[in-house]
Protein backbone atom coordinates (compact mmCIF):
# COMPACT_ATOMS: atom_id res chain seq x y z
CA UNK A 1 0.00 0.00 0.00
CA UNK A 2 1.20 3.65 -1.18
CA UNK A 3 0.58 6.38 1.78
CA UNK A 4 -0.12 10.17 1.03
CA UNK A 5 -1.30 13.23 2.44
CA UNK A 6 -1.94 17.13 2.28
CA UNK A 7 0.29 19.56 2.73
CA UNK A 8 -0.89 19.54 6.57
CA UNK A 9 -1.81 16.08 7.27
CA UNK A 10 -5.07 16.95 8.08
CA UNK A 11 -6.03 14.04 5.29
CA UNK A 12 -3.83 11.13 5.13
CA UNK A 13 -5.06 8.18 2.53
CA UNK A 14 -3.46 4.54 1.33
CA UNK A 15 -3.83 3.59 -1.70
CA UNK A 16 -3.12 0.36 -3.81
CA UNK A 17 -0.37 0.77 -6.36
CA UNK A 18 -2.34 -1.11 -8.78
CA UNK A 19 -3.80 1.77 -10.73
CA UNK A 20 -6.00 1.89 -13.52
CA UNK A 21 -4.18 4.46 -15.38
CA UNK A 22 -1.57 6.77 -14.16
CA UNK A 23 -1.92 10.06 -16.47
CA UNK A 24 -0.23 13.56 -16.63
CA UNK A 25 -3.83 15.92 -17.40
CA UNK A 26 -2.82 19.64 -18.79
CA UNK A 27 -6.56 20.23 -19.10
CA UNK A 28 -7.29 24.24 -18.18
CA UNK A 29 -10.12 22.42 -14.99
CA UNK A 30 -6.70 20.91 -13.64
CA UNK A 31 -4.27 23.63 -13.91
CA UNK A 32 -7.22 26.51 -12.20
CA UNK A 33 -8.27 24.02 -9.43
CA UNK A 34 -4.74 23.47 -8.33
CA UNK A 35 -2.46 26.37 -9.70
CA UNK A 36 -0.19 23.83 -11.19
CA UNK A 37 0.79 23.62 -14.94
CA UNK A 38 -0.25 19.96 -15.35
CA UNK A 39 -1.96 17.28 -12.36
CA UNK A 40 -0.56 13.64 -12.38
CA UNK A 41 -3.71 11.58 -11.48
CA UNK A 42 -3.98 7.99 -10.60
CA UNK A 43 -7.01 6.02 -11.01
CA UNK A 44 -7.63 3.15 -8.14
CA UNK A 45 -11.27 1.94 -7.35
CA UNK A 46 -12.81 3.10 -3.75
CA UNK A 47 -12.15 -0.49 -2.46
CA UNK A 48 -8.47 -0.03 -3.30
CA UNK A 49 -7.92 3.50 -0.83
CA UNK A 50 -8.91 4.42 2.57
CA UNK A 51 -8.76 7.72 3.60
CA UNK A 52 -8.71 9.30 7.20
CA UNK A 53 -9.80 13.12 7.11
CA UNK A 54 -12.76 14.88 5.68
CA UNK A 55 -11.79 16.54 2.31
CA UNK A 56 -13.90 19.27 1.47
CA UNK A 57 -16.18 18.70 -1.90
CA UNK A 58 -16.52 20.91 -4.60
CA UNK A 59 -18.66 20.31 -7.90
CA UNK A 60 -16.40 21.52 -10.51
CA UNK A 61 -18.69 20.63 -13.53
CA UNK A 62 -22.16 18.63 -13.69
CA UNK A 63 -20.81 15.24 -12.41
CA UNK A 64 -17.16 16.36 -11.49
CA UNK A 65 -16.32 16.47 -7.81
CA UNK A 66 -12.74 17.68 -7.00
CA UNK A 67 -11.70 17.07 -3.01
CA UNK A 68 -9.51 18.69 -1.39
CA UNK A 69 -8.18 19.85 2.40
CA UNK A 70 -10.46 22.36 3.76
CA UNK A 71 -7.41 23.85 6.08
CA UNK A 72 -4.48 24.09 3.70
CA UNK A 73 -5.90 23.75 0.28
CA UNK A 74 -4.56 20.42 -1.06
CA UNK A 75 -5.90 19.22 -3.93
CA UNK A 76 -6.51 15.55 -3.67
CA UNK A 77 -8.89 13.59 -4.85
CA UNK A 78 -11.37 14.01 -8.31
CA UNK A 79 -14.45 11.44 -8.98
CA UNK A 80 -17.00 11.15 -11.46
CA UNK A 81 -19.54 8.81 -11.12
CA UNK A 82 -20.51 9.37 -14.67
CA UNK A 83 -17.03 9.09 -16.57
CA UNK A 84 -15.54 6.81 -13.49
CA UNK A 85 -18.11 5.09 -11.12
CA UNK A 86 -16.79 3.51 -8.30
CA UNK A 87 -13.34 4.83 -8.87
CA UNK A 88 -11.30 7.59 -7.78
CA UNK A 89 -8.34 9.78 -9.26
CA UNK A 90 -5.79 10.36 -7.00
CA UNK A 91 -3.71 13.70 -7.00
CA UNK A 92 0.10 10.89 -7.39
CA UNK A 93 2.15 13.83 -6.52
CA UNK A 94 0.52 13.77 -3.09
CA UNK A 95 1.82 10.93 -2.88
CA UNK A 96 4.61 10.44 0.12
CA UNK A 97 6.46 8.42 -2.35
CA UNK A 98 5.20 9.72 -5.71
CA UNK A 99 7.70 8.06 -7.46
CA UNK A 100 6.42 4.50 -6.88
CA UNK A 101 3.76 4.59 -9.49
CA UNK A 102 5.60 5.26 -13.36
CA UNK A 103 3.85 7.65 -15.83
CA UNK A 104 2.07 5.80 -18.66
CA UNK A 105 0.56 8.99 -20.36
CA UNK A 106 0.13 12.40 -20.83
CA UNK A 107 -3.35 13.43 -21.46
CA UNK A 108 -5.60 16.80 -22.71
CA UNK A 109 -2.63 17.63 -24.70
CA UNK A 110 -4.56 20.18 -26.87
CA UNK A 111 -4.77 22.42 -23.68
CA UNK A 112 -1.25 22.13 -22.90
CA UNK A 113 0.43 25.60 -22.07
CA UNK A 114 2.79 26.59 -25.03
CA UNK A 115 5.52 26.83 -22.83
CA UNK A 116 5.36 23.21 -21.19
CA UNK A 117 6.85 21.93 -24.26
CA UNK A 118 10.38 22.65 -24.06
CA UNK A 119 11.23 22.14 -20.70
CA UNK A 120 13.99 19.87 -21.52
CA UNK A 121 15.75 23.21 -23.20
CA UNK A 122 15.40 25.31 -19.97
CA UNK A 123 18.24 25.86 -17.53
CA UNK A 124 18.22 23.14 -14.78
CA UNK A 125 19.34 24.16 -11.28
CA UNK A 126 19.15 20.76 -9.03
CA UNK A 127 17.76 23.61 -6.21
CA UNK A 128 17.54 27.49 -6.42
CA UNK A 129 19.84 29.47 -8.25
CA UNK A 130 22.10 31.37 -6.26
CA UNK A 131 21.19 34.99 -6.59
CA UNK A 132 22.94 36.89 -9.74
CA UNK A 133 22.18 33.62 -11.41
CA UNK A 134 21.17 33.94 -15.27
CA UNK A 135 18.83 32.25 -15.86
CA UNK A 136 17.61 33.20 -19.12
Amino acid sequence: MLTGRCHCGAIRYQMSSQTIHHALCHCQDCRRSTGAPAVSWGLVTVGNITIAGSPKVYASSEHGRRHFCGDCGTSLFYTNDVIFPGQIDVQTATLDEPDSIPLQAQIQTAERIGWMNDLDVLPNFVRYPPIGTDTA
